[in-house]
């Protein structure tokens, strides 16, 4: 029976173990240094704020795996050995595979400074991560202060969990404005805005240059480098960025870049091995997409794609339309399409951006000012339905049908204000349009054609 040795138990192994299984009887092994089985890697910061609690992000009960036929080994690969067809663990005991997945997903970006691996310092990444936050932040007596560097999602995920236990935070951002390479400059103002309602102590254009110890080896302060200040504090936590988690695969004879290189159908250039999620690096990028992606959905789209290729049917990897969500402190958030940052932003491309003059509610439509065919959208604060944004972008439509089609769209629960006449309105006047917003149509929404 042949043999498919998953390394990793995160949402793109686990997907892959899931599809191969319901395709084929082939024998399959997980194996995981983190965790004995498969959770919710984004659903662990609501462990730390007390919404849940750790064995509620394990989305199969702990008899799924045995039930379907799928073998769970706790261990850590130290090496592939690709010409022998096997992995070898830090203990020099050996796994034999047919083909191998590696999705070992991504570890914190370090970037050499001093005092970088004290105790006290983190990411939030893995559930041992959860563990060290438990240990040395259970309350703001034990931590008094936390500094976390870093400007992304999962840093402004790490400000959120600590001020629920009423632990003051630090926030070193390197960039000018918060996220200001990937949000438009109206976007990026309104989360610093927000960040600071939250009592958070941010600091913009700031790097860190150093950790200190105290005398027990343990976090004590963090230094500026701008300014030289120091700033006492009990924790930092690490988040400027991932990177793919490979240390393992050097002199593999398997292909590296910053991660592992693979071709649309995720396969390496040796025999039998692939690679699928953080850790997988496309030899030439997916349209406007990036090389490396590093995000939860193309995660599980490489699992099920990859599992048809295993099980005899190859398929090529196409992730289709980008979108992604997450969530700014209590401000919502969804991009569908591209929609870039100035600094990013192609000749061709303009915005049009509405903005609620008192609530944390905004959009940005960016669309081609050659041809008014709409390329994204950005929403803050106001729910929209990817199917709809999806089928548009598929269509090329005008960012004049989008806005007339605009109710459609809104996924707000019932009894929220509406905003779309205004939206409409506003684009009316800044562009002489006489655009009519059509009401919302069930049958329009629902429809396939």
């Amino acid at each position: 029976m042949e043999h498919i040795v998953i390394i990793g138990n995160g949402i793109s192994g686990v997907t892959a173990a899931r599809h191969i299984r319901k395709l084929s009887d082939k024998k399959i092994t997980i194996i995981s240094a983190e965790t004995e089985f498969f959770f919710s890697r984004t659903a662990l910061m609501y462990v730390y704020m007390g919404h849940m609690k750790f064995e509620h992000t394990q989305p199969y009960e702990n008899w799924f795996w045995e039930k379907n036929n799928i073998n769970l080994k706790k261990g850590f690969v130290s090496s592939i050995n690709s010409e022998e067809k096997n992995v070898v663990f830090s203990d020099n005991t050996k796994l034999s595979y047919d083909k191998l997945i590696i999705a070992t997903g991504s570890k914190p970006n370090k970037f050499g400074w001093p005092g970088q691996d004290l105790d006290g310092v983190m990411g939030m990444y893995h559930k041992q991560d959860l563990e060290n936050l438990e240990k040395y932040a259970p309350d703001n007596k034990t931590c008094k202060r936390a500094v976390i560097v870093g400007g992304g999602l999962i840093g402004i995920e790490l400000a959120e969990m600590l001020r629920s236990r009423k632990i003051p935070v630090t926030f070193l951002v390197r960039e000018t404005s918060f996220w200001n390479g990937v949000l438009p400059a109206q976007e990026s103002e309104l989360i610093n805005n927000h960040i600071k309602e939250h009592h958070i102590d941010l600091r913009l254009s700031t790097n860190l240059k150093e950790i200190k110890a105290d005398e027990n080896g343990r976090v004590k302060s963090v230094i500026i480098e701008e300014t030289g200040e120091e700033i006492a504090c009990d924790v930092v936590g690490l988040t400027a960025g991932v990177t793919p988690n490979i240390d393992f695969i050097k002199n593999s004879g398997i292909e590296l870049g910053r991660g592992v290189k693979v071709n649309r159908f995720l396969e390496t250039n040796t025999k039998d091995v692939y690679a699928i999620g953080d850790c997988a690096e496309q030899h030439d990028a997916i349209g406007q997409r990036r090389n490396i992606e590093a995000v939860w959905y193309t995660g599980r789209m490489m699992g099920e794609t990859l599992a048809q290729t295993i099980c005899g049917n190859k398929t090529e990897y196409k992730p289709g339309h980008w979108f992604n969500s997450a969530k700014f402190l209590d401000i919502e958030y969804q991009t569908y399409g591209w929609v870039f940052s100035e600094r990013s932003k192609k000749e061709n491309e303009a915005y049009f951006q509405w903005q609620h003059p008192k609530d944390n509610k905004c959009i940005t439509i960016s669309f081609d000012k050659n041809t008014n065919t709409f390329l994204g959208i950005n929403t803050f604060g106001i729910r929209m339905r990817h199917e709809i944004f999806d089928k548009w972008l598929t269509e090329k439509r005008s960012i004049e049908y989008v806005l007339e089609y605009l109710s459609d769209a809104n996924f707000d629960p019932e009894f929220y204000k509406l905003h779309e006449a205004e939206i409409v309105a506003k684009f009316n006047k800044e562009n002489n349009a006489t655009i009519q917003l059509k009401k919302k149509s069930w049958k329009r929404i629902f429809s396939k054609s």
